[in-house]
């Protein structure tokens, strides 16, 4: 029989002082299993689009979403000379199946190339990319090496991080929100490979 989660929220010690109680922390431990652990792909979402000259190309269709929630990219190919430095924004849901959207940073004009963004993405629904400045561009939708956390953390708490059961020997990029959950990301050293990922945090 599963237990009931524990809710860590708002949990108090007492302390030597009378009267005084001091926030209780707990360590918790995050895992991603391997089959879901996979590297990142820059088609992984969505294979390359053609994009208008004359107007925005929308993507709603035919869209496959990250196996755990992740950053999404975009990748600017074809022709080189028709890519203009547009935003591609993203909509989807995060974690908390929340409607949420990012503008990933501008495209290198003229140049082919991969911008990421940094939210965790659970779903892509909608994919929005502006005229470029011809027709021969293309773009691409796929995910990067940021997971989603399931928790809203003020700080860096992140202890240790294994990576199919090794020890990171550099500690991973964490990036922390107490107001949205998909701006609580974990990004480890060694790139994701569809192996096992563990953390262990203080919650």
């Amino acid at each position: 029989m599963e237990l009931y989660p524990y809710n860590p929220k708002d949990q108090r010690l007492k302390s030597d002082v009378k009267g005084l109680g001091i926030g209780r922390a707990f360590l918790a431990h995050f895992q991603v299993a391997a089959a879901l652990a996979t590297a990142a792909n820059i088609t992984g979402i969505h294979a390359p689009v053609a994009c208008s000259a004359t107007q925005t190309t929308v993507v709603n269709i035919a869209i496959t979403n990250p196996s755990v929630p992740r950053n999404i990219t975009a990748t600017a190919g074809g022709t080189a000379a028709d890519i203009k430095a547009v935003q591609v924004t993203i909509t989807g849901t995060n974690y908390a199946d929340e409607v949420i959207s990012e503008t990933l940073p501008a495209f290198t004009i003229d140049t082919a190339g991969t911008v990421a963004g940094n939210k965790a993405f659970r779903t892509v629904t909608n994919v929005s990319i502006p005229a470029m400045d011809g027709a021969g561009a293309t773009v691409s939708i796929g995910f990067g090496e940021k997971l989603g956390l399931p928790f809203k953390i003020a700080h860096n708490t992140v202890l240790t991080a294994y990576l199919d059961n090794v020890k990171e020997a550099t500690a991973p990029a964490v990036t922390t929100s107490t107001v949205d959950i998909d701006e609580n990301t974990i990004d480890l050293n060694s790139p994701l490979n569809s192996k096992l990922v563990d953390a262990y945090l203080l919650i």
